[in-house]
């Protein structure tokens, strides 16, 4: 007698079932907050859609035919690779510092990690606020304690956000503040998948601290350091908090990027086509960086 194929009641579902169901939640999220904006982007950017404005029109390319012949535009570009770059050089440098001072086991380095911790764990809107205070061409405690110094006089003391090359190193060296702990757990898990038994033959072999870490660590490390500069990168270019927080893209548009850009233009200048055609530039961008990133990442896997 042939077994029916039919389940009885209160039998187990199939696995297919069961994983599509746990996967669900996350498609419909990625769906919901990623997809349907950028489906909105596509269409917005291709048309005249302005805040207020009920009409909708195809375009074609204008919008990216105006904004690449706009200086803004040239100039927002440009400072967003200043601004990753710099960033991202000074991320890794001092992450791969602090994993190094941070990975044997000391007294109270349990409460250093929290404190290192801090200023990813804390919402950035705060963070970047308090630094506004802390920055504030008034009321800055730098400046009052470069005066006390006698490094400047009150009359001629800095204006760390009304200059612009001031304005633009106090907006990345906020930045790396935030995204330094990010990087410095990413660099710390790298380090600790390192056999011991590796740097303890080359210092058999007499190999010194700054050959064992250029030669031995750096190399081992080069799939975690693509991941932490992808990442970064990624933070970094498409981040306009910081900027809109501290500056708003001032002085003189010295520190606006193209995520600020695409704000004003499509939020605070009500040219909903023009910020979409601006924020869908980040797009290749981005994409070819990641694709370099995992390249370089594959190939020293497979060395």
């Amino acid at each position: 007698m042939a077994v029916s194929d039919r389940r009885r009641p209160g039998a187990a579902a199939p696995k297919w079932m069961l994983g599509t169901a746990m996967f669900a939640p996350s498609v419909l999220y990625i769906i919901l907050l990623i997809g349907v904006p950028f489906v909105l982007a596509v269409l917005y950017a291709f048309s005249d859609a302005r805040i207020g404005s009920t009409g909708f029109h195809f375009v074609g390319f204008e919008n990216f035919r105006s904004i690449l012949q706009s200086p803004g535009f040239r100039k927002a570009l440009r400072n967003s690779i200043v601004f990753t770059v710099s960033a991202q050089a000074i991320v890794i440098v001092c992450s791969n510092i602090l994993a190094i001072a941070l990975e044997k086991p000391f007294r109270g380095r349990g409460f250093i990690r929290f404190l290192i911790l801090l200023p990813w764990v804390a919402p950035v809107s705060l963070g970047t606020i308090g630094w506004k205070w802390i920055l504030d061409s008034i009321y800055s405690v730098i400046t009052w304690v470069l005066v006390a110094l006698h490094v400047y006089k009150p009359y001629n003391a800095p204006m760390w956000l009304g200059e612009p090359h001031l304005a633009m190193a106090s907006v990345i060296l906020v930045h790396c503040w935030r995204l330094i702990p990010f990087s410095t757990v990413i660099m710390l898990a790298g380090r600790s998948a390192i056999s011991k038994e590796i740097p303890e033959a080359a210092a058999i072999d007499g190999a010194g601290f700054w050959r064992t870490a250029f030669q031995i660590n750096l190399p081992m490390m080069t799939p975690i350091l693509s991941v932490a500069v992808l990442f970064g990168a990624i933070f970094t270019f498409t981040d306009m908090t910081v900027v809109y927080i501290l500056t708003a893209g001032g002085p003189f548009d010295s520190t606006q990027t193209l995520p600020s850009l695409a704000f004003a233009t499509g939020i605070a200048g009500s040219d909903l086509a023009a910020g979409a055609a601006i924020s869908l530039f980040l797009v290749p961008v981005l994409v070819l960086a990641a694709y370099f990133m995992l390249r370089l990442a594959h190939r020293a896997e497979v060395v």
